[in-house]
């Protein structure tokens, strides 16, 4: 049975678009953060779409599932440097929240995508 495209996977469509969000955010960041938070902030949230990607490809189910909870932790890793960029004011409180609000609702897809692979 052949796999359908990841770009048809709704998990990866949302994870685009919060890659998509923090880089537009993290534009606005302070210069002196360029190799610190945004750079981190950012590596992070592609490796959440990366690794959905790299899984996706991958000819077993337990290769596959180890991807994906990588790409779980990276969202996670997100999760909090969001939360300090927000502390720390980089962040205006609209969009922590919409970041926030897509954040759990790819946390909320990829446990499902996650599930459906056991």
């Amino acid at each position: 049975m052949k796999k359908q495209p990841y770009h048809e996977l709704i998990v990866w469509q949302e994870a685009h678009n919060f890659v998509l969000m923090i880089y537009r955010c993290t534009e606005k960041f302070p210069k002196q953060e360029i190799f610190g938070l945004i750079s981190q902030l950012r590596r992070a949230a592609v490796s959440v779409t990366a690794n959905l990607v790299e899984g996706h490809g991958r000819r077993t189910k337990n290769e596959e599932l180890h991807f994906c909870i990588i790409s779980r932790g990276s969202l996670r890793e997100c999760n909090y440097l969001l939360e300090l960029s927000h502390d720390l004011k980089y962040l205006n409180d609209e969009d922590f929240d919409r970041l926030q609000n897509l954040s759990a609702r790819v946390g909320y897809l990829l446990s499902k995508y996650l599930e459906s692979k056991k």
